[in-house]
């Protein structure tokens, strides 16, 4: 038996055995292409690990699943299947370019094929001795390639994918998206188009089969074509005040929210820190030790939650699975972190914005679509509601989200990017439900899991489908060492 150093160097090793750069298969002229001011909000890379079973690979290589020219494995089949999908998704082999004319604080995304980076690697870890997927596992950084950027956009690739082959023959698909290029539904197809492409024969697909072209172009939502938008007080809108109190510039609901947040966070000694620290974010996460927990909400909890919200209403009050675990995952938090009484906590939810502007965004829209819907009340205003009347606020929020709305929160994200410091009032949730990331077969196949890495958000949460209950969802929230059994009794016990 090794010594604890010993086993924990094994759990530790992963080599890399190729690293290529994957241009498209098709090259496009060069051109710039405008990106709107949600795209702007963030460039950092997002990943996702796709974790198969061993006979994945048996699967693959019996059913003849390679390209011609394709080298026999994993790996190879992905490139050609990368290298096809680019062609199509060309602004993934692109690179981000900062302004001039905007004295360099915004980028935009020149589509100039200088393509993405595929990483090959491999590990004696067998994937069963990872556990429970679900569960967050520092060894799942490693399963990444994460680029080194130095400051130069044009050196940076905005997709990476790590094809990482364990010792029990299971392997692993790594990819980062940097979040100026998709938002989560576009990331999704993307994925879905390299997966497929990767696992095509050498028969055509059907007319019937060919898929709707992602559509490039940010249209409606370039802020030029907004300009004319009307700003007023409408019932959305909350308007932000200086710190002289003259009127500031009218924000969305979400962004007033969190400038509220902030406001409150100043007056804490626990968060001075936090805003004084010009540090990087993750840094800043790191240092406070998160915790990263999935729980497993099922199908039968998550019936039993609706009939006590909706009781006998349940046909004049219906409600989503996403609307009831999120008013009883605020409630749960709320009371789990002990926020004081009379501080403003508040839950942030994202909302498809491809319907909600003027006019609606194509089928296929390949951007950032998504806008923050806002609920802020007091910490005791949270925990004596019932769960039905916070849905009620849900939806309030939800449906506040109109095209004035969507143009003053565009409005309002447009100057300088800062880093968001870890607010403990502040339930973020991202419901990924709808996009089944598990169920993207690279090579032909279902991954065991699909596992999201540290958001530079610590307060996110993921809510996303159970792989084995349909109607369950897995939500998976960053939290300090010493909230973790609290919000165990209270979201999953409902104490």
């Amino acid at each position: 038996m090794g010594t604890e150093r010993d086993i924990d160097d094994y759990l530790t090793t992963v080599s890399i055995t190729k690293t290529v750069s994957v241009l498209p298969k098709v090259l496009h002229a060069p051109k710039l292409l405008t990106l709107s001011n949600l795209d702007r909000q963030s460039s950092i890379h997002m990943y996702l690990v796709f974790f198969y079973i061993s006979n994945s690979v048996a699967h693959h290589k019996d059913n003849d699943l390679l390209l011609d020219g394709a080298d026999d494995s994993v790996f190879g089949s992905l490139k050609c299947g990368l290298e096809e999908t680019l062609s199509v998704w060309y602004p993934a082999a692109g690179r981000l370019s900062l302004n001039p004319s905007d004295h360099g604080n915004k980028f935009n995304l020149w589509c100039n094929n200088k393509g993405a980076v595929l990483v090959e690697a491999e590990t004696p870890v067998k994937v069963s001795e990872l556990g429970d997927l679900s569960q967050y596992n520092e060894f799942f950084e490693k399963l990444v390639h994460k680029p080194v950027f130095d400051g130069d956009f044009s050196e940076t690739p905005l997709v990476v994918g790590q094809v990482t082959k364990f010792g029990c023959g299971g392997y692993s698909v790594g990819i980062g998206i940097s979040h100026s290029l998709f938002d989560g539904p576009a990331a999704y197809e993307f994925m879905s188009a390299w997966a497929s492409n990767s696992t095509k024969t050498k028969k055509q697909h059907k007319a019937s089969e060919i898929p709707n072209l992602p559509v490039h172009d940010r249209g409606t939502l370039l802020m030029d074509k907004c300009d004319e938008a009307p700003k007023g007080n409408s019932t959305e809108l909350l308007p932000n005040r200086n710190e002289d109190g003259s009127p500031g510039v009218t924000r969305a609901a979400a962004v007033g929210h969190l400038y509220q947040l902030i406001i409150q966070a100043a007056a804490s000694n626990d968060h001075m820190n936090f805003l004084k620290n010009g540090s990087n974010i993750l840094d800043q996460i790191n240092d406070r030790n998160y915790v990263y927990k999935t729980f497993h909400l099922s199908g039968t909890l998550i019936e039993s939650l609706k009939k006590e919200v909706c009781g006998d209403e349940t046909s004049s009050f219906p409600c989503s699975s996403f609307e009831v675990v999120a008013a009883h995952l605020w409630k749960a938090k709320t009371k789990a972190l002990g926020v004081k009484k009379e501080a403003m906590v508040c839950l942030q939810f994202a909302v498809d914005a491809r319907n909600k502007v003027d006019p609606v965004l194509p089928q296929g829209f390949s951007g950032n679509a998504f806008v923050l819907a806002s609920v802020a009340l007091t910490a005791a205003q949270v925990e004596q509601a019932t769960h039905k009347a916070i849905v009620e606020k849900i939806r309030e929020a939800k449906n506040s989200v109109t095209n004035s709305y969507v143009q003053a929160y565009m409005e309002a994200v447009g100057g300088p990017q800062t880093t968001l410091p870890p607010l403990e009032e502040l339930t973020f949730v991202s419901d990924w439900t709808r996009m089944p990331f598990h169920k993207i077969g690279f090579l032909h196949e279902s991954a065991a899991y699909a596992s999201p890495l540290v958001s530079s958000i610590s307060q996110v949460a993921y809510f996303m489908q159970n792989p084995s209950d349909c109607k369950g969802i897995d939500m998976r929230v960053g939290l300090l060492p010493q909230y973790v059994s609290a919000l165990s009794r209270c979201f999953i016990a409902n104490d």
